[in-house]
């Protein structure tokens, strides 16, 4: 697990030289934190590695923003279906 969230991004330690990993009181308290933000919002890890990729690529938050928007309970989702397969129409 600690692989896991070192590569997405979550928790990253130094290294020593032989490229061990330094805990310090900083990523240990990020690690407690973690695990108190999943028991209390019952969030899995890779739902925080995607939330931590739209902090990072604005492109990706756009497309997640407008996806959203037009999926929303005002949004005419027959409307969007159709746009959505007129689109995959054009890709044929």
């Amino acid at each position: 697990m600690l692989r896991y969230l070192e590569t997405n991004g979550l928790v990253v330690p130094r290294r020593t030289a032989a490229g061990y990993r330094l805990y310090a009181e900083r990523e240990l308290g990020q690690l407690r934190t973690l695990r108190e933000l999943r028991e209390q919002f019952g969030v899995e890890l890779d739902e925080l590695v995607f939330a931590n990729r739209l902090r990072r690529e604005p492109h990706l938050r756009d497309a997640v923003d407008a996806w959203l928007a037009a999926s929303g309970p005002a949004a005419d989702w027959v409307d969007w279906e159709q746009r959505k397969h007129e689109r995959l129409l054009l890709v044929a």
